[in-house]
């Protein structure tokens, strides 16, 4: 999340979206949609614990698996299992349970929204014998950012080595 205008403005949606389904965003579960929102990318419970427990110091696993378990069954955010992690839906009141692209690296989830792929995959599926076990389709890579990264890491090893080779020519 970019702005705190940005991020607000989400809370208030998702407070909107729940108060029309008859449900309340009660403080905690708030606070762990703010956590995921802030953090932008998957987060496991655990982490959305220590970061919990250093606003409310008596927060307990029960009380972050709670409110993930609310933020999940109101299509607020998602569960990555491939990575055991929960992530914000691209769209918080029109979860529409897509197809998630997981970064193996930096955790990066980006959710793509393509019905006729999806059905053309579950359809595939089907027709293999299978029976998905839920709505959700993770596929792994690695983000273009973290491409980057190992793209400038293989670069300057390459500079390194290239200036220890030269090095070692021109001494006798």
């Amino acid at each position: 999340m970019s702005s705190g205008a940005s991020l607000e403005s989400a809370l208030a949606m998702a407070e909107a979206y729940c108060r029309e389904r008859g449900e309340k965003l009660t403080p905690i579960r708030r606070k762990v949609l703010e956590l995921l929102l802030t953090s932008g990318r998957a987060t496991k419970a655990y982490s959305l614990l220590d970061e919990m427990r250093q606003i409310h110091p008596g927060s307990a696993p029960p009380t972050v698996y709670r409110a993930l378990d609310f933020l999940l069954s109101a299509g607020l955010v998602h569960r990555i299992e491939s990575i055991n992690a929960f992530a914000v839906c691209h769209d918080l009141t029109q979860c529409q349970h897509g197809i998630l692209v997981v970064c193996q690296q930096c955790g990066n989830v980006t959710e793509l929204h393509e019905p006729k792929l999806r059905q053309a995959l579950v359809a595939q599926i089907e027709a293999a014998g299978y029976r998905l076990s839920g709505d959700g389709i993770e596929l792994k890579g690695i983000c273009a950012q973290c491409q980057e990264a190992q793209a400038e890491g293989a670069a300057s090893q390459a500079t390194a080595a290239g200036a220890q080779a030269a090095k070692a020519a021109a001494q006798p």
